[in-house]
């Protein structure tokens, strides 16, 4: 009877492996609309008045500013910076490498991979962002949520969601390769000189002047 077992067993790892490689290549259900050109280039114009807010010097006795913006805005203004930096420089947003994800270190390994779409939304204190890529030749969409937030003047992330295709991840098995990433690109993560602080509120994005 063993033999049989076995041989169960090896059947039921094959299905299981189909099973996950299916998901993992299934796309997921977008987590934002994609904007027009019209509509993007308004956002992009808006974000960019908006932050101009905090670079204005504070009034004496008067609170910090703080400015709002919708994911849209957010989105467009990705979009705009994505736009301008070459493929070859190397600043691509950080993602997963193009390798088969043997692991969390793996999934989340050095290497600057293509970015070919991504979509950013807010839901209550929490930010999404989903992001195409390629895993093994093969294009994947990976999906992160959680709460974004700042500390001692850098950005920080806290993870509540990881999904890679429509194979959702425990986030337990990918923080710390994810913050040990993110540590690895503090610089990135730095706050520009006039914001103090960042934070997700009642679905919108909420930055802080210093």
């Amino acid at each position: 009877m063993k033999w049989k077992w076995d041989r169960i067993i090896s059947v039921a790892t094959l299905v299981t492996s189909l099973l996950a490689l299916c998901l993992v290549l299934k796309k997921p259900a977008p987590v934002a609309q994609p904007q027009a050109p019209a509509a993007a280039s308004a956002n992009a114009q808006s974000f960019q008045a908006k932050i101009e807010e905090l670079e204005k010097p504070k009034e004496p006795g008067q609170p910090p500013a703080e400015v709002r913006l919708n994911a849209d805005e957010v989105s467009a203004a990705i979009a705009q910076a994505v736009a301008t930096v070459p493929a070859s420089s190397g600043q691509a947003a950080p993602g997963v490498p193009t390798s088969t994800p043997s692991s969390p270190d793996a999934m989340l390994g050095a290497g600057q991979p293509e970015i070919k779409d991504y979509q950013v939304s807010f839901e209550g204190d929490v930010a999404h962002g989903q992001f195409l890529t390629q895993i093994a030749g093969k294009d994947v969409w990976v999906t992160l949520a959680g709460h974004l937030g700042s500390k001692d003047g850098y950005a920080t992330f806290d993870p509540t969601e990881f999904k890679v295709g429509d194979l959702i991840v425990p986030v337990s098995l990918v923080n710390d390769s994810l913050q040990k990433r993110l540590a690895e690109q503090r610089d990135r993560m730095k706050l520009p000189d006039n914001v103090g602080g960042i934070k997700v509120e009642n679905g919108e994005l909420v930055m802080t002047q210093r």
